[in-house]
């Protein structure tokens, strides 16, 4: 099941990349995916570049797929995420209404898709939405250090 999004997976990390080498923003990408498999967005992480705490790459991806599909409901879509998703994105995922959730990298400091948190699949919160994990996680951890090794 995981080699289905490998693809999907490796154009997050080709936006996380972007983040990391023009903004200095930490490597996280996203896009969301069709249930055709046609990309129709792509985010990544900007909070440096736009000085906007909330630009994480989730949210840039739903605002961008919500705006090009003229609608804030996403559900049928998939949003495929380098890092595993934190509050604020779990709670937009909610809000989007997206079906799926597939993401590289854990994040056992603030993630909510399953680690500290599982407010994407909690279903008290409206939506029931599928959690794939560990897609081309070690590539996707391996960016992460690589960028706070630097940083250090």
């Amino acid at each position: 099941m995981n080699k289905v999004w490998e693809p999907y997976m490796r154009a997050a990390l080709a936006e996380a990349q972007i983040a990391m080498d023009t903004t200095g923003d930490v490597p996280v990408g996203a896009v969301i995916v069709s249930e055709s498999g046609e990309i129709v967005a792509r985010g990544r992480n900007q909070k440096e570049q736009l000085a906007d705490p909330t630009a994480h790459a989730e949210v840039m991806a739903i605002q961008e797929a919500a705006k090009l599909l003229g609608d804030w409901r996403l559900t049928g879509f998939t949003l495929v995420v380098t890092l595993e998703p934190c509050v604020m994105c779990a709670g937009a995922i909610q809000a989007a209404r997206l079906s799926r959730v597939v993401f590289g990298a854990w994040d056992d400091l603030v993630g909510a898709s399953g680690s500290l948190y599982d407010l994407v699949r909690d279903k008290r919160l409206g939506s029931e939405i599928e959690v794939i994990s560990g897609v081309l996680e070690a590539e996707a951890s391996s960016q992460l250090k690589e960028f706070f090794a630097k940083k250090r």
